[in-house]
């Protein structure tokens, strides 16, 4: 079966648009051809900084033949007394069959005429032909561009274009104004180690006959040989290093033939902080640092960075490698040692002449709200005398650091330089180390704050972003999210759960929503707090899903659908929804939800049709006077039983206590619907109906202490 090839030749790609190219056209490309009744034993992606390519293997030599039908004429259009007439004929004519072909079938709309044609497969190369321009131009990209006098936009601009069926070139051309790149089977070898044009005699020889022109076309390879080459260099000085998972993907797409190369910096500049000095080597001159083998966290004063040159040039590659980072180095020593030269408190009044967003101030406004917000979240905490002293402090100069010019020449570094910068301003080690968690989480899978005071200050930082932006009006659209709210609303909430804080965040949004209301008067109070709510309660449904692996319906049962007793439930305790929510899930896992689930579903579902206050657990409001069955008082009897059980779960949240007193009413409640001593709960008696709907009320609001029943779908 024939194996086609494609190769688009470019000028230096951005190292972001190779891997997302790639990753693009691995959906793009299988579905395109699943689209034309094309199939394929495998599907190749390849790319590097100056190519992108695929190799289809298994591809038929044409689409399979089909059979379509095709509707013509209403029956009684096409034949009057049993013979055809001119709409028959025509429509046979334009179909290229007899009449005595043409069928006449039922619809729901009549009986009409149909034809069935069998349809030939069209050659596979020429479908490639079409498909080609496609695959490239549906490329999307950050920054695309146009060159020439052309339309034709590209992440940078193509130079040639290699089509190979098999052995044979498939004509493909690609316009751009009065520029035509036609497709050959000439490629581009490595730009130094092999500079002459390659050609590429057979679609299956392309990676290899690329690969002995000193181009790794497979990223996956390139990645291996990085990682292999990186550590086995670090291990000649002694030392190993750190595999950076965002430095590794974007190196992997900085080069064809990756080479580790050593170099070494003067010991002097090990004086600087660790996280100096690998911001400089990994986020601006994309190097590995090379660590202590015996000490992870202790550098050596060397670093290896991946050359796509002569492997013969290390030596030289190396030397001018280590000028420049010497020259990075000194400057980061210079702002150091500048920052050092006062307290970090000092910087406080700079921070005035720094605006957070044009409508709330500066940042040392921000700094006196989350102030305030840490007072509030501290009370609600019932943090001791000294611990609040401590939030105090590591508030104020938290963002101190921001306005000193390390942080300034390295913004990766705030926070880092905040706790280094305190501890030599002789801070507590408490208010150190908190203004550096105070950032965290920086990303999804970064560490959580661990100290008490960093926590706070964390949670006071991230409230005031929020309620000050959204009483601005500027709520996350898309994928619009210029101040990270979302990440915001995520971190509020990993942190409550992580630490196990007892936050009523209902209770903070509205107290923080007062006082920006009473700063900004246009702003509506009611719906500043709704938005909150609302976008808290979408995170908090984000998280249980995607990072708790809870069931989308049993989100839906603690959350609530427009359910305000659950939505404020759910804000007013955080661990509280999180602990019902994993809950649930546990007891579907286990089988113990279904035991229960029908019984309280259909009690839930009837229960709707009476007047019951989802709150209530007393059964004092059931006359018991009005009972007609034995069934009845047994049921009464349990819930008087069950509602002790229910508080103690409640107040407790061992929620497993209530499902457990659930499935031993369960028989009774069995009983009361179908039993031989069931009854008919709509009886026609108003009272005896309501006095029945109460029961089975009292039942569903037992079980919404846990969840709404009727929001879990059976399995």
């Amino acid at each position: 079966m024939p194996s086609f090839l494609l190769e688009v030749g470019t000028e230096e790609l951005p190292a972001d648009f190779v891997g997302s190219a790639i990753q693009q056209w691995r959906s793009l490309i299988p579905q395109s051809l699943q689209d034309n009744s094309l199939s394929a034993s495998s599907i190749d992606v390849y790319g590097t900084p100056r190519r992108l390519a695929i190799v289809i293997q298994g591809l038929p030599t044409q689409q399979p033949n089909r059979e379509e039908e095709i509707k013509g004429p209403p029956a009684q259009a096409a034949f009057k007394d049993g013979q055809p007439t001119k709409a028959a004929e025509g429509f046979a004519k334009k179909q290229g069959v007899a009449l005595e072909a043409l069928e006449i079938r039922a619809t729901d709309k009549g009986d009409f005429v149909f034809v069935q044609q069998r349809i030939p497969g069209r050659p596979t190369a020429e479908i490639l032909t079409e498909l080609v321009p496609q695959w490239i131009t549906k490329l999307e990209g950050k920054r695309l561009m146009r060159w020439g006098d052309g339309d034709l936009r590209f992440a940078r601009p193509i130079v040639w274009l290699v089509t190979l069926l098999d052995d044979a070139v498939l004509p493909v051309e690609l316009e751009n104004g009065s520029e035509k790149i036609k497709s050959d089977r000439f490629s581009l070898g490595h730009r130094v180690l092999s500079p002459e044009k390659v050609i590429v005699d057979h679609s299956n020889n392309y990676v290899d006959i690329l690969r002995r022109a000193f181009v790794e076309v497979n990223p996956q390879q390139r990645q291996n040989q990085i990682q292999e080459q990186t550590q086995a260099a670090a291990q000649k000085v002694k030392g190993t290093t750190q595999i950076y998972p965002d430095l590794l993907a974007e190196i992997t797409n900085l080069v064809e033939f990756p080479t580790a190369v050593v170099g070494n910096f003067d010991d002097e500049f090990l004086n600087l902080p660790a996280e100096v000095i690998t911001t400089v080597m990994v986020t601006q001159q994309r190097y590995f640092p090379v660590f202590k083998a015996d000490n992870s966290d202790e550098l050596l004063p060397y670093f290896i960075t991946i050359s796509n040159g002569d492997p013969a040039k290390s030596d030289i590659i190396a030397a001018g490698n280590a000028r420049v980072i010497r020259a990075r180095l000194a400057d980061g020593q210079f702002f150091y040692k500048t920052d050092l030269s006062k307290p970090l408190e000092s910087y406080l009044p700079q921070l005035e002449t720094v605006t957070f967003q044009e409508d709330l101030g500066s940042v040392r406004d921000k700094v006196t709200r989350l102030s305030k917000i840490a007072e509030l979240v501290s009370a609600q905490l019932a943090l001791s005398e000294n611990e609040c002293d401590l939030i105090q402090r590591a508030a104020l100069l938290c963002k101190a650091d921001l306005v000193t010019q390390m942080v300034y020449e390295f913004p990766e570094l705030q926070g880092v330089m905040g706790q280094k910068y305190a501890l030599a301003s002789g801070e507590p080690e408490a208010v150190a180390t908190a203004i550096f968690e105070h950032y965290l989480p920086r990303g999804a899978s970064d560490h959580l704050p661990s100290s008490i005071i960093g926590q706070v200050v964390g949670l006071a930082d991230r409230l005031d972003t929020l309620v000050s932006i959204f009483g601005l009006g500027m709520i996350p659209t898309g994928s619009s999210d210029p101040f990270a709210l979302r990440r915001a609303a995520n971190a509020i909430i990993n942190i409550t759960w992580s630490a196990n804080l007892q936050l009523n965040l209902h209770q903070l949004l509205e107290q923080v929503a007062t006082d920006f209301v009473t700063a900004h008067p246009q702003a509506r109070f009611d719906e500043l707090v709704h938005q909150l709510q609302e976008f808290f309660l979408q995170r908090l449904r984000t998280q249980l899903q995607e990072e708790k692996a809870v069931d989308y319906d049993l989100v839906n049962a603690v959350l609530g659908d427009n359910d305000l007793e659950y939505k404020l439930r759910a804000l007013q305790d955080l661990l509280d929804v999180r602990d019902r929510a994993l809950f649930l899930q546990s007891i579907r896992n286990n089988g113990e939800l279904e035991k229960v689930y029908d019984t309280v579903n259909r009690s839930t579902r009837l229960a709707a049709q009476g007047d019951l206050n989802t709150t209530e657990l007393h059964p004092q409001l059931i006359n018991q006077e009005l009972f007609q069955k034995s069934s009845e008082q047994a049921f009464y009897d349990a819930l008087v039983q069950l509602e002790p059980k229910t508080i103690a779960a409640r107040t407790s949240r061992d929620y497993q206590q209530l499902i457990t007193a659930l499935a031993e009413i369960a028989p009774k409640v069995s009983n009361f619907f179908d039993g031989p001593d069931s009854v008919l709960v709509m009886d026609s008696d108003p009272e005896i109906r309501r006095n029945r709907l109460n029961l089975l009320g009292l039942l569903r609001n037992h079980a919404r202490v846990l969840a709404d029943f009727g929001a879990i779908v059976k399995t």
